[in-house]
């Protein structure tokens, strides 16, 4: 199996890398032409300003929207999720070119500058039904964006309670205390549509794969149980008892 990482700016490195340790090829993306070898693309964190400059650069947006629209599995992490959603605000001034198709509004910084970056673990039912392991994630935030709304066809997976000091922030599209006073205000951070998966975070930055193995059986072309990879369970010592501060990029 092999699996397009779209490679002008950002992780796509550390993708690729995550990608290896699950025995399956990633292959670098970054001319139009090339995505007719691949049936799946990962859009990687990184500037998504500078990422669609390079995009409108290399005329890659109409082939990105092509491939979005056949169908194709198509993974936006962070700024690659910015890329897949139809509406994003709190952009730079003139804005950026989108990809779209994922039924959803995205805040471009939601949770603030690069020294507000974060981790936090997530709640991930989803995931762990799936995959296995923990139902927690621990999400890495690096001047992540945050998803403010949905389309009904949207499959929320993960969601974390919004910072307080951006509870009642009304230009970020959170409802006020007075509309919310029976439950912790949330901002999504993963979701599913169809062919399309976006998370705000970085699990390429971890050494937990389950969202990369959720990807690739999304694909439909590998079954349960045929990825060639470290077993994530909890049964697994490795996994349960691993170092906190472990971020392998590259093994």
């Amino acid at each position: 199996m092999v699996v397009g990482i779209l490679a002008l700016q950002g992780s796509f490195n550390e993708h690729i890398s995550a990608l290896r340790r699950l025995g399956v090829k990633g292959v670098e993306i970054r001319k139009p032409e090339q995505l007719q070898d691949v049936t799946s693309l990962i859009i990687p964190g990184g500037e998504s300003t500078t990422m669609a400059k390079l995009a409108e650069y290399h005329n890659l947006f109409p082939a990105l929207r092509e491939f979005v629209q056949m169908g194709k599995p198509v993974w936006g992490t962070c700024a690659g999720l910015i890329f897949l959603a139809n509406k994003a605000t709190g952009q730079k001034t003139g804005g950026q070119e989108l990809v779209g198709g994922l039924d959803c509004t995205v805040h471009r910084n939601f949770f603030g500058s690069q020294i507000q970056s974060f981790e936090a673990e997530l709640s991930i039912p989803e995931i762990a039904a799936k995959e296995g392991g923990p139902p927690i994630f621990r999400g890495v935030f690096i001047r992540a964006p945050g998803i403010l709304d949905v389309g009904p066809g949207v499959e929320v997976l993960a969601d974390i309670p919004v910072p307080f000091d951006k509870a009642s922030s009304s230009d970020l599209g959170i409802q006020s205390p007075e509309e919310n006073t029976h439950s912790e205000k949330k901002v999504i951070v993963a979701v599913r549509q169809g062919n399309l998966l976006a998370t705000a975070f970085h699990p390429e930055l971890t050494a937990d794969g389950r969202w990369h193995t959720y990807f690739l059986k999304m694909a439909g072309e590998i079954g349960e149980g045929a990825l060639c990879c470290r077993s994530t369970s909890v049964e697994d010592p490795s996994f349960s008892e691993r170092d906190k501060n472990d971020l392998p990029i590259f093994q």
